[in-house]
C-alpha cells in the first residue's frame, strides 16, 4: 500500500572507504558487503544531531532498501600496538576488584585488523512518513555532526541525499534511480544495461538480517534484532548521457551545496 502521507528518501553512499560492521568484535572488525540498517540509521541520527541516548524508534520504523551500484573491493588494515611505557598489555580478565590484569605470560605487542570496502557505491532508499523523511533530508544536507559511512574515518564523497520521491514500493524505487557508479566502473561496462544486486526490507522475505539497533547508547551497548529481507536483481540502462547524482523533477537538486567539514578548515 502506498499513499500521500509517505515518501521515499534516496541516498547515495559513496566514499574511498566504507565499513559496515557485522557481529565481529574486539581486535578484528569486519565489514558487511552492503550498508546495514544500523549504519544507515546511525548516519541519519548523526545528521540530526541526536544524542546517543536519544530514542530511535521513529528511525527504526523506516523500511530500508539497498542497491549495489559498485561493489568495490575488500581492504584489510593491519596494525600492531603496544604500551608506550614498555609494560605488558592488559588482558581481558579482571581481578576481584574488577581491575584488568596484565597478560600472563607477558605480552608486549597486540594485533588489530580492520576491514573496509574501497571504492564502493550504494543506493539506499528509506520509506516512511513523509514529514519525517523531509526532516531527515534537510538534516543530511545540513548535518549537525559530520556524517560517515560506517566509521568516523569514512566520510562520504559527493552528495549523499538524492532527494525525496513520491511513495512507492522499495523495489520500484530502486528501479527508478539512475545507475550511480563512478566513471571508471562505467567505462568497464560495454552493454546497454547492467544488472545490480539489491536487498529490500520485506515482511514476506526469505532472509534474515540481524542489524536493527535498539539504541546507540555507549553505556548500555547496542543490541540488534532481526528483520526480514528479500534479495533481487535490478536491471538499469547504462546511459552515458545520464550522469550520477541526478534526481527526478519532483525532488530536490542533487548538489546539496554544503561541506560538513568546512568549519574545520578542510
Amino acid at each position: 500500500m502506498t499513499g500521500t502521507q509517505h515518501a521515499v528518501l534516496v541516498l547515495r553512499l559513496a566514499a574511498p572507504l566504507q565499513s559496515w560492521g557485522g557481529p565481529s568484535r574486539y581486535n578484528r572488525r569486519e565489514t558487511q558487503p552492503r550498508p546495514t540498517k544500523s549504519g544507515v540509521l546511525g548516519l541519519l541520527a548523526a545528521a540530526e544531531g541526536r544524542d546517543r541516548e536519544a530514542p530511535i524508534t521513529d528511525l527504526v520504523g523506516l523500511q530500508l532498501g539497498v542497491r549495489i551500484d559498485q561493489p568495490g573491493t575488500l581492504l584489510r588494515d593491519y596494525h600492531t600496538y603496544s604500551d608506550h611505557r614498555g609494560l605488558p598489555l592488559l588482558s581481558a580478565k579482571t581481578n576481584a576488584k574488577g581491575q584488568q590484569t596484565r597478560t600472563t605470560p607477558a605480552k608486549y605487542t597486540g594485533v588489530t585488523q580492520r576491514f573496509y570496502l574501497q571504492d564502493a557505491v550504494f543506493v539506499a532508499t528509506l520509506r516512511g512518513r513523509k514529514t519525517l523523511l523531509e526532516s531527515l533530508d534537510e538534516a543530511i544536507r545540513h548535518p549537525v555532526y559530520p556524517i560517515s559511512l560506517g566509521r568516523r574515518s569514512c566520510p562520504p564523497t559527493g552528495p549523499v541525499s538524492l532527494g525525496l520521491r513520491p511513495d512507492t514500493e522499495l523495489e520500484d524505487a530502486l528501479k527508478q534511480v539512475p545507475w550511480q557508479a563512478g566513471t571508471h566502473r562505467r567505462n568497464q561496462v560495454t552493454d546497454t544495461s547492467v544488472s545490480l544486486e539489491a536487498t529490500v526490507e520485506d515482511p514476506a522475505g526469505d532472509q534474515l538480517a540481524v542489524d536493527v539497533p535498539d539504541t546507540y547508547d555507549l553505556k548500555t551497548g547496542t543490541h540488534f534484532s532481526r528483520r526480514t529481507v528479500r534479495h533481487l536483481w535490478v536491471t538499469l540502462p547504462t546511459d552515458p548521457t545520464q550522469p550520477p547524482h541526478s534526481t527526478p523533477d519532483t525532488g530536490t537538486p542533487g548538489q546539496s551545496g554544503h561541506d560538513p567539514f568546512a568549519l574545520l578548515g578542510w
